[in-house]
This record gives C-alpha cells, structure tokens and sequence, in this order.
C-alpha cells in the first residue's frame, strides 16, 4: 500500500521538488534547452532499461525527464499506467543508466595553462566518460584561486566553454588562512569549499600551511557549513639522498622511497587535533575535513578510522589509480604513473579495496592532474624529476568497475562512491542520484562491453600520451551522458554547444 501510494503521488512530488531545486539549491548559471546544447530536439522524454540504479535499489524501468529534472521513477510493471503515447521514450535496452559521476578532484589548469588541460577538453572528457559534474580544484592554474579576484578569472575562463557542470574549490594559504574577513570573502564569493596542502605544493603562489592555518580555516568554514580538503602529506627525512645520486631515479621505488607512507601518518595525527573539534558541541562545530587521495592503507587509514568512530565530522576518498596499478608493476622509466601521494605496493591496494567495500573510505575521485607531455614524459625517465600527476578523467569509470568487479563491485556500490557520496560532501542535493526532484544528471554504460585504450580510442583531454591508463584493456563502455536533460554525449558525438552551468555554493 505504501509503495502504491509513493507512485500515485509521484507527479506532485517532483512539483515540490523541483520548487524546493530552484529556491534552495546553489546559485549557477542554468543553461537551457537550445539548440546545440543537446543531441535530442525535445526537452520531455522517457529513458528505459532493464537495469537503473535507483537509491532504493536496482530496477527494471523507465525514467522520465521534464525540463532538465527527473519527474517520474517507476518500475517497468508500472510504465504502461504512466507513459503517454506522445513523449518520446528512449530504450537502452540492458545497458545500465546510472547517476552521473560527480568528481570533487579534477585539476582543469584554466586560465594561465590552457597547454596543459582546459576547461574545453576537460569537459568534453568528463562527458565522454560519464562525468556530468566537476569540482575544479584551486591550483595548477595561474593564478591559484585563493580570493574573489582570482575565482573570477576562473569564471571568465569557464563561461560559456564547459560541457558538464563545474563548481569551483578555494584555497587555504599562509596569506588568507589567519585573516577572517579575506576567507569570508571568498567563500561569499561562491567557492563550495577550501583546499590545502600540508607539505609543498610544487606551486609558487598555493604554498603550505601549518596546523594553525588549518585550525583556523576550519573555524571559518564551520560557520558556512562547508568542507576543507587536505592533501594529507608532511614532509619529513626521506630515505634517499634529495638528488637521488645514492638510487636510481629510473626506478619508481626509488620515488616510493622519498614519500614513505609515514608521511601521511604524521600528517593525519596533526589534522586530527583539528577534526576533534568538528564533533557535536565542539568550537568547530559544522566544520567538515575531507582527506583527498588517501594512498596509505596501514597506519593512516587505521586512525581516520578511529576519529570517525569518536564522532569527528571527517571523510576520505581515494583514486583509481591506487586501486589499479601497484608500485612493483610499474616499468622502470615510465613515468606516467608518478603522483603524489605515491602508488603503493600490492598488499597495500588490497586493502584500499578492503576498505571502500567496507565503507571505511567514503568515495572516489580522479585527481585528474595533467601537464604537458615534455613535463611527464622525460627522455632518461627520472621519476625524481617528472612531474606527477594521473591523468585519468574520462576513463574513471570503467577503471574502477575493471578492476572492482574482481572484487564483486555492485553497481549501486559505484553510485555510493561516485554521485551519493560526492553530492553530499559538495553539498549539492540536487544532484547524486536518479529520484524525483534531482537534476537529470544520468550516465549509460555497458558493464559487459571491452575496449582497448589505444591510439584508435578517442580520449577528450588534452595529452592522451602521458595517461598511465593507455596500452589498457577496459570494461565499461559509455554510450550516453546526460546533464541536466541535455543530451551532451551519445554514440561517440558530443553536442555542439557547451552548454554546462556554473555551480556556486549559496
């Protein structure tokens, strides 16, 4: 009875929905259904299938999309009652339809270096791989976004020239982190959250902060409600000589050996004398820490673990690339794999994936950091000096379901981790899962289709060469991605227009 009701009641619940949608989520730029934004003329449609991943489950049925919103879920006994002869239906048959990825770590580098990625080939990939949002992160562009003045030279640069919807992180530096007011102003400004680093970040304007900086940043952000992200790495001795002249820099453990896992560890313990205040009736209250590319699976995890389970309002995620590749694998000179926090052995990505099957890591991102090939691809293949970074946007997808189903990865395990999950840390409610009300956000995927990444696959970003993920045999093909109702990428063609929006928290 319950469940009858639920159904009869659908289209006044998307009403409200869509009502509460427009008056209470973040502030974007909505673009709307013209010609070019979409591969579909219509704007009122039904998507079928056998398979949809729904928050309640998987069913066999049909979706049913109005405006942009997703208006009607239901169960393929009870389209026949609801469907009308005159809307157009879409069937995929057996493939999957599926929450679009949200991915709260992707490095886009506009403005200042356009030559390494952009907000045109960044987004482009992101829809070719079932990606319909995108957080950009702070750094890697110049300038680093760290004040109202410089997040609007990333809104100039992704007006009009960006594909899916990107909403933007702030940093948290030496030179905002203590003043209040400066850190107010950019949050009002519309950043959905700050990033920073606890070790160099290789970036001269986005330098270091101390656990003060962070304490105080945390603070700030408990007022607002929204999260800081830490790359949770400090540096400490390391095991070889800084030149690398006692190893060789050709040897990827030789890189493994100047980021020890320790450093995450030492890390972690200073950041949880933070997080402990973030608990009910704590002086940072409503604060919120996000670790990003946890690597270290031993004492790290062990810890993160622990404070979640005193109450700290704390998360974590990991990538792709630690749950694929493993330290002892990777060839002597190939330098595609290097990044930071490193990759780590066998043993360790067995318990990564331990620990995402458990719950203990509550999502996954890309870090999605490229460069230019001349930066990565050096010609003696020295790891010590490679840039590092994984580029990987438009393959997230089908990496984690090759590689997890291994592991007996479910599809709604990969909606948790990818849309659920990521919707709620980035605080957008309207987006994350495929119900009444949410944002028409919705990737199609064949699970049981292989494909090899070869010079023969098309890859959207900039610099396919320096991808760690080319040479490999995948599963998971996308077909169709839809953002907010648009048709953005279907049978290998993207829309004309970039049509995405512009998220900015409230």
């Amino acid at each position: 009875m319950e469940r009858t009701l639920q159904w009869r009641f659908m289209p006044l619940l998307a009403l409200i929905a869509s009502f509460l949608c427009v008056f209470f989520s973040p502030r974007s730029y909505q673009a709307t259904l013209e010609s070019g934004c979409s591969l579909l003329p219509h704007d009122h449609y039904w998507i079928s299938s056998k398979r949809i991943v729904t928050p309640d489950g998987l069913i066999s049925g049909a979706v049913e999309v109005r405006g942009g919103i997703i208006s009607s879920v239901v169960k393929e006994e009870d389209w026949g009652r609801r469907r009308r002869s005159r809307v157009k239906v879409i069937d995929y048959g057996e493939a999957v339809l599926m929450p679009g990825l949200i991915d709260v770590h992707a490095h886009l580098d506009d403005p200042g270096k356009s030559e390494w990625e952009g907000f045109p080939t960044g987004t482009r990939a992101a829809a070719a791989g079932g990606v319909t949002t995108l957080i950009d992160m702070p750094l890697n562009s110049v300038p680093s976004t760290v004040s109202p003045e410089t997040l609007k030279l990333k809104i100039e640069a992704a007006k009009k020239r960006i594909h899916v919807d990107v909403g933007f992180w702030g940093g948290l530096v030496p030179d905002n982190a203590l003043n209040s007011t400066a850190l107010e102003a950019l949050l009002d400004a519309g950043v959905l959250g700050l990033k920073s680093f606890m070790c160099p970040s290789g970036i001269n304007d986005f330098p270091m902060t101390n656990i003060s900086h962070i304490e105080k940043g945390v603070s700030v952000l408990a007022k607002y409600r929204r999260p800081l992200l830490v790359h949770a790495e400090i540096q400490q001795e390391s095991l070889i000589e800084e030149d690398g002249s006692d190893s060789d820099p050709r040897s990827y453990l030789t890189y493994l050996k100047t980021r020890p896992s320790s450093w995450e560890e030492a890390a972690i313990r200073d950041l949880l004398t933070v997080t402990e205040n973030t608990r009910i009736g704590g002086s940072a209250e409503g604060g919120h820490v996000h670790i990003v590319h946890l690597s270290d699976a031993d004492s790290s995890l062990a810890l993160l673990k622990e404070a979640k389970g005193r109450g700290d309002s704390l998360s974590f995620e990991t990538c792709p690339h630690y749950l694929a590749f493993a330290s002892e694998e990777i060839p002597e000179g190939d330098t595609r794999f290097k990044c930071a926090p490193p990759i780590r052995d066998a043993a360790n990505r067995e318990k990564l994936w331990e620990a995402l099957l458990e719950g203990d890591i509550d999502m996954l991102s890309s870090d999605h950091s490229p460069t230019k090939p001349e930066l990565k691809l050096l010609s003696d293949g020295n790891f010590l000096k490679a840039w590092g970074g994984i580029s990987s946007l438009q393959f997230v997808l089908p990496v984690t379901w090759s590689y997890g189903r291994r592991h007996g990865v479910t599809f709604e395990q990969l909606a948790s981790w990818w849309s659920e999950k990521p919707s709620k840390l980035a605080r957008l409610p309207y987006k994350g899962a495929i119900s009444v009300g949410r944002h028409a956000d919705i990737v199609v995927w064949e699970p049981e289709v292989e494909f090899d990444l070869d010079n023969d696959h098309p890859v959207h970003f900039k610099h396919p060469s320096i991808s760690a993920y080319m040479g490999r045999r995948l599963s998971g093909k996308v077909l169709s991605t839809f953002v907010r109702g648009n048709l953005v990428y279907g049978e290998g063609k993207h829309a004309s227009d970039a049509c995405g929006a512009l998220i900015f928290a409230k």
